[in-house]
């Protein structure tokens, strides 16, 4: 495999951030990426030399220096990705971003910003299970994908929120997740001025102080306690009265006592996409309030969801547009399902957690790349995986639509032939494959995690 068959095709590929890049820095890059993608398992620098055949190569710093010294603007390039996603996958209509932190477990004494969290994944309301690591929140967009028959998460901002600890040791002001939520979502509101900006969250970051800062700029949806304060808006100043202003009215029930007061009226609907499900049917109220809490406050339509079938607890939601639908606002929650998955597939399929650098800009641009290069494999493999192409499947495993991996295997695919029918011979003996042997040889190479 020679190296310049190997990335000839992600040139053409990666054409809008070539800009971005001097010369040298964007051939050791497409380098670089190429064997990010082909090499499977660990995804560190010597791997991805190593399977493009690179291991001899005496400049092999060159390509450590791409990620820990060379400098290109990761936020630009967050920008034309953000763009490139839209323009193909969402053109029009209102974009509908997720935003979510994630721990990428990491080891070593020279990585600075290493801290200790809760496990997200491994904690639940009664068993607290801690992690020791990196910390980072990405902001991805949440469109359908065609091939895939669902709506996937695609990151294209990701940047580090290091521990309070990290913060007092480096004397720097600490920043909190709402902090970070707040900067980031304004930064892609800005890149965005005229479309319409939806982001839904967990309830992390179902603070009072992040909706009110960010409600003008775009429509935050996200979890909302049961107990939490509502009030009816402010009435009207009468003209002469003396004193300060009111800033709320009279305060309305709680959503915990709406759930049992037995004179609610529920409204009884159908949301598709629940959570991985078809359809769900479920129960809800809705209405408008000033959620208010002393010195600050914000105004939102709440939503108070039960299941009709009893297999999850009530739960309260809230959205920043006072006009919007309440079952619209449930179908783009329910689309941040598809954030966890990500996090998932970029540890099981590309390899986050597995690389092992220890400069602090290498670390701060690695991890955000392998999130990145999720979402340039899901365009890519669009033109290869749509008008009903069957995946990859098995007799006791049934599956209707492609995967992640499905994506993966299609560009390594595209790379490998791309690569290997550039190398054959014009001259010479040829020795015929089996067709069911270079059918395994071929998934051999391009499913492996």
């Amino acid at each position: 495999m020679t190296q310049p068959a190997a990335t000839a095709t992600l040139a053409h590929w990666l054409a809008p951030f070539e800009t971005l890049f001097t010369r040298p820095t964007w051939q050791n890059l497409l380098v670089l990426l190429a064997g990010t993608i082909l090499a499977p398992g660990r995804r560190t620098v010597t791997a991805a030399l190593s399977i493009l055949d690179l291991r001899e190569v005496t400049g092999f710093t060159n390509y450590h220096r791409v990620l820990n010294r060379n400098r290109w603007p990761t936020r630009a390039a967050a920008k034309r990705l953000l763009h490139l996603l839209l323009d193909t996958l969402v053109p029009d209509g209102p974009v509908i971003i997720g935003i979510d932190e994630t721990i990428e477990r990491r080891w070593g004494p020279k990585i600075k910003a290493r801290g200790i969290y809760r496990d997200p994944v491994r904690s639940s309301r009664g068993h607290f299970v801690k992690a020791r690591g990196l910390r980072w929140i990405s902001v991805m967009l949440l469109a359908p994908i065609p091939w895939a028959g669902g709506v996937w998460a695609l990151p294209f901002l990701t940047t580090l929120a290091p521990s309070e600890r990290f913060a007092r040791e480096q004397g720097r002001r600490h920043k909190k997740l709402t902090d970070w939520a707040r900067q980031l979502l304004i930064l892609v509101a800005r890149w965005l001025p005229e479309r319409r900006l939806i982001a839904v969250a967990d309830s992390s970051y179902a603070a009072i102080e992040l909706l009110a800062a960010v409600c003008r700029r775009l429509t935050v949806i996200t979890r909302l306690r049961l107990d939490a304060r509502l009030f009816d808006p402010p009435p009207p100043r009468r003209p002469g009265t003396m004193g300060r202003p009111r800033v709320s009215g009279a305060r309305q029930p709680t959503l915990a006592e709406r759930l049992a007061d037995p004179k609610t009226r529920w409204r009884h609907v159908t949301v598709a996409g629940w959570y991985g499900r078809t359809e769900r049917p479920i129960e809800l109220i809705s209405g408008t309030a000033l959620w208010y809490h002393p010195g600050k406050r914000v105004p939102i339509r709440w939503l108070l969801v039960r299941d009709v079938a009893g297999e999850f607890e009530p739960q309260g939601f809230l959205c920043t547009d006072q006009d919007a639908d309440p079952l619209e606002v449930l179908r783009w929650f329910v689309r941040r399902w598809s954030v966890e998955v990500t996090f998932a597939e970029v540890r099981r399929h590309l390899g986050v957690e597995s690389q092992r650098q220890w400069s602090d800009l290498a670390i701060a641009r690695t991890t955000p790349a392998l999130l990145g290069l999720f979402s340039l494999v899901t365009l890519w493999a669009e033109g290869m995986l749509d008008g009903g192409v069957l995946p990859r499947r098995a007799a006791w495993y049934p599956k209707p639509q492609p995967t992640f991996s499905d994506a993966l295997a299609a560009v390594r695919y595209r790379l490998w032939t791309s690569a290997t029918l550039s190398t054959f011979p014009d001259h010479g003996e040829v020795a015929k494959i089996p067709r069911g042997l270079l059918k395994r040889l071929t998934q051999a190479a391009c499913f492996p995690a």
